[in-house]
C-alpha cells in the first residue's frame, strides 16, 4: 500500500503539474482582478477534481462497454504517460501535452471566455494523462486501494489549488526556470513508472 501511494502521489504530481500550472495560469489571467484570479483558480479545480473523481468511478464499467480488456489499456496508458515524462524531461510541448502560454493568451485573446472550464479544468488539470492515470490505479484494485488512490489525487489537486491561488508568488520564489527543473526531475521517476506499466500490461497479457 505504501508503494501503491507513493506511486500514485508521483505520477499524478507530474501529469497534473502543479508547479508548471502556475506559469501558464499568470500568463492566462494577466490584467484581471484578483478576485477573478481567484474566483477562477477555484472553479477550474473543482471542475477539473469533479471530471477526475468522475471517471475513476466510471472508467472501468467504460473500458468494460468497449470491451477494452485492462492488461490492453494499462499498456495503452503506459505509452501515453511514457510519451507525456518525455516532454516533461525535454520541455517540448506534443500532443500529449497541453497548449503553449502564447497558444493559451491567443486562446483567451480570441474567446474572451471563462479560462476555469478552457483551458483550465480541461485540458490543464483534467486532461488524457491525469485521466489515464486515475484510471490505471483504480481499476482492477480492490476498494481500500481505490480510496487511497483517490485521497492521493485529493491532496495532488489541493496542491494545484495553493500553487493557482499563489501562483504569482510562486513565480516569485521558484521562476519558470526552477518549476521546469522541478518538472524534470519528477519526469524521469514518471518515465521509469510508465516502463513498469507497460511491462505489467505485457506481463498480464502473456497470463491470459
Amino acid at each position: 500500500m505504501p508503494e501503491l501511494v507513493f506511486n500514485a502521489f508521483v505520477t499524478l504530481l507530474v501529469v497534473v503539474d502543479p508547479l508548471g500550472l502556475a506559469p501558464l495560469f499568470v500568463a492566462l489571467t494577466r490584467g484581471t482582478t484578483e478576485s477573478y484570479k481567484r474566483e477562477a483558480a477555484i472553479r477550474g479545480t473543482v471542475l477539473g477534481a469533479a471530471i477526475l473523481f468522475l471517471f475513476a468511478l466510471v472508467g472501468q464499467g467504460l473500458l468494460g462497454a468497449l470491451g477494452i480488456g485492462f492488461p490492453a489499456f494499462r499498456i495503452a496508458g503506459g505509452a501515453l504517460l511514457f510519451l507525456l515524462s518525455l516532454d516533461v524531461i525535454f520541455a517540448r510541448p506534443s500532443g500529449a501535452r497541453a497548449a503553449t502560454v502564447r497558444e493559451q493568451e491567443e486562446t483567451l485573446a480570441e474567446t474572451q471566455e471563462d479560462i476555469s472550464v478552457f483551458p483550465l479544468a480541461i485540458p490543464l488539470i483534467a486532461g488524457p494523462g491525469s485521466l489515464t492515470t486515475v484510471l490505471l490505479y483504480t481499476a482492477g484494485g480492490d476498494v481500500l486501494s481505490t480510496v487511497a488512490v483517490l485521497g492521493v489525487l485529493l491532496v495532488v489537486l489541493l496542491l494545484t489549488l495553493a500553487s493557482l491561488l499563489l501562483a504569482s508568488r510562486v513565480m516569485s520564489v521558484f521562476g519558470e526556470t526552477g518549476a521546469n527543473v522541478f518538472s524534470r526531475v519528477l519526469g524521469v521517476l514518471l518515465a521509469a513508472l510508465a516502463v513498469q506499466f507497460l511491462l505489467d500490461g505485457i506481463k498480464q497479457s502473456f497470463a491470459l
